[in-house]
């Protein structure tokens, strides 16, 4: 497993009206650099904030790489991503794929990472996309998230991750293309394997860390170990608020097993789901944690976006990992792991009162229906958990891609038509 890495400090920041603006803040503070990977940009409100923002720095000189999803980000128009690769900002998008009777068809094996790091000293990591459904004035859909900024030593880390990230990519596009669109995202490539360099980021605070990220080669179930790891070293306390909840055979035995032993395990999951299979999939596992002894509370106030967790008085996680199949079987996932007490006591402060004032408890009362379909139910749900990633596995597994966005006034008129239609628009 990675190594503990200490000298760090954690800032938590839940929904957007505290992501955003310092994020914000920080980009119109960058010296150097930008990189920022994103599952869901939106041209709303959000993200015309950010797209001022960064065009703000690449005018003052900024090196700027962005990386948006092709499925979470298909609908941005000509007009913004022009804007930006005129500006000289570098917008990579993640297997865009045309549409099919109007429908997205690159459904599997999306790049769901949210991770920004400004001049290599400060980084940002969560689950909070750049979309006003991030914010309360959206109303009654707003979605409940977090995310952290981070300063310290393991911030060279998650700036060498983002960095190799754009350099497979591009090392994946350029075989992939031919003529002098190629020969343009080459030199494009090679920009990117010589990256604005600095020193490591001096030591600040107490707080020990681990960046880790789940991809579909090598690292295919860190986040979930780490999860299994921490349940299983519990002795007192274990709170997960996750979106999308179905996990493995495996942690769902060591939520069980940590309540069996006397540990105090609670989940906050969608009372008010996005997606309506959501809440229908993970009561399907209420009656078997319950038995158990796993408290189970439903987020009511609006839908539950966040994938958090505290264990004991020390353990955190924030990311963008559910703990569902897409995120634990399919997607590009990152999260980071934290071992501070006063972080961990801030963010279990905050789920604390989440629960107390927008959750309901779901109770055996609640969960009536007949035996003889629950015996059914659960002999389907055990072998499906037992299975699924497995199956995910029959599943296309390529390589990553990554398509480099160019700008309309290109010296050449066929490559910049060939590399507008390339992008998400």
């Amino acid at each position: 497993m990675t190594r503990w890495i200490s000298g760090n400090q954690f800032r938590l920041l839940e929904n957007g009206e505290e992501f955003f603006p310092r994020v914000f803040d920080c980009i119109a503070a960058a010296r150097y650099e930008v990189v920022l990977e994103t599952f869901i940009l939106f041209e709303d409100k959000v993200g015309l904030a950010l797209h001022a923002v960064l065009l703000a720095a690449a005018g003052r000189g900024v090196q700027i790489d962005i990386t948006i999803d092709g499925y979470g980000s298909p609908d941005l128009s000509p007009g913004f991503i022009s804007a930006l690769t005129q500006a000289g900002v570098r917008v990579h998008v993640f297997d865009p794929s045309p549409k099919l009777w109007g429908y997205r068809t690159n459904l599997f094996r999306r790049m769901h990472r949210k991770i920004v790091v400004v001049d290599g000293e400060r980084a940002f990591v969560g689950g909070i996309n750049y979309s006003a459904d991030h914010l309360a004035d959206f109303g009654p859909t707003a979605k409940q998230d977090y995310a952290v900024e981070i300063e310290g030593t393991i911030v060279a880390d998650i700036h060498a991750f983002v960095h190799q990230a754009l350099q497979a990519g591009q090392r994946e596009a350029t075989t992939s293309l031919t003529g002098r669109l190629r020969e343009g995202i080459s030199a494009q490539a090679q920009k990117l394997a010589q990256p604005w360099r600095r020193a490591a980021p001096a030591p600040v605070g107490e707080a020990a860390a681990i960046f880790v990220t789940r991809d579909n080669h090598r690292h295919t179930k860190d986040i979930e170990q780490h999860y299994r790891i921490a349940i299983r070293a519990a002795r007192h306390r274990i709170v997960i608020a996750n979106a999308y909840f179905f996990p493995g055979y495996r942690l769902l035995r060591e939520l069980r097993r940590a309540a069996q032993r006397g540990v105090d395990v609670q989940l906050i999951l969608q009372g008010e789901p996005d997606m309506a299979i959501v809440k229908t999939a993970a009561s399907m596992l209420y009656h078997h944690l319950m038995h158990a002894g796993v408290r189970i509370f439903e987020y009511d106030t609006r839908p539950m976006h966040g994938k958090v967790a505290v264990a004991d008085g020390a353990w955190a996680t924030v990311g963008s990992s559910n703990l569902d199949p897409l995120s634990l079987s399919l997607n590009l996932e990152a999260n980071v792991i934290i071992k501070d007490r006063a972080f961990n006591q801030h963010l279990s402060a905050r789920l604390d009162e989440l629960i107390a004032h927008d959750c309901r408890q779901i109770l055996p009362a609640d969960l009536v229906e007949p035996t003889w379909w629950r015996t059914v139910r659960s002999f389907f749900v055990f072998h499906l958990l037992r299975r699924y990633p497995a199956w995910a596995g029959w599943l296309p597994a390529h390589t990553p891609r990554l398509t480099l966005a160019m700008p309309p006034a290109s010296p050449d008129a066929a490559v910049a038509d060939a590399a507008s239609q390339a992008g998400p628009v």
